[in-house]
Parts: C-alpha cells; structure tokens; sequence
C-alpha cells in the first residue's frame, strides 16, 4: 500500500513540473512593452471624448503600427521609447473632415510595466486641439 502512493505522489509531481514547463515561459515573454492593441480615449474635458484604438508591433528595429485601424486608419510615423523613464511619444499625420492634414503628437508615460494591461497615460496634441489621453492594452 506504501508504494502505491508513494507511486502517485511522484506522478503527480511529474505532472506539475511538466505543466510549470509549458505554461511558465508562455506566461513570462510579453514582448516589447508597447506591443498589441491599445484602446482607450482622448479628449479636453470629461465629456467631448474621441474613442482610440492603437494597434503597435516591435518588428526587430522599430515600433510600428495604425491608429484606429480600418478604412480611416492613420499609419504611426514614429514611436519613441525611453527605457529610462519609460515616457513614450508617439507621432502620426492624419487628415481632418475636410482633407486638411493633422500632425499628431501624444507623450505620455507606460504606467504598470509588469502588467500584461499596462498603461499610457499623457497629452494629446491633434491638429490644433490639445487633451489629455489615457490608453490600455488589451
């Protein structure tokens, strides 16, 4: 009867370090830090608010990636990281309403680094309207 679970007991230990082996390094690579699909908003007040969804990739050399992706999506121009501080700016150009062309610039700071839904939180230059904007990522 003693070997039997003894039997188990190595078994199940078996198992739990199999398991640990296969779940452990897909749970720790994350990646680079801005990498994934970011949503949030952006806005002057509390109450005029534009919807945001960024969608950024480390391809080896830089970050890439769209603003509100789809038909009107607006292509990163750059996005700069300070590991140190961890402040990031980002710039685009996009087009107002009427065709006319918008520089955007959005600094802000990547709070809850060890989190897989860290944060930006800044200002947000558009054009000539300014705001402040927060993003997570999903």
């Amino acid at each position: 009867m003693r070997r039997r679970s003894v039997g188990i007991g190595f078994g199940a230990l078996a198992c739990l370090c199999a398991g640990l082996t296969v779940t452990w390094p897909g749970l720790a690579q994350q990646g680079h830090p801005l990498t994934g699909t970011w949503t949030g908003d952006w806005g002057s007040d509390t109450i005029h608010r534009n919807q945001l969804t960024l969608v950024m990739n480390w391809d080896g050399k830089a970050v890439t990636g769209q603003i509100n992706p789809g038909p009107d999506a607006i292509n990163l121009a750059s996005v700069l990281v300070d590991v140190t501080t961890w402040n990031v700016r980002i710039e685009a150009d996009a087009k107002d309403k009427s065709g006319k062309a918008e520089h955007i610039v959005a600094e802000g700071h990547l709070d809850d680094l060890g989190s897989y839904h860290r944060n930006i939180t800044g200002t947000w230059h558009q054009g000539s309207a300014t705001g402040n904007f927060k993003i997570v990522r999903d």
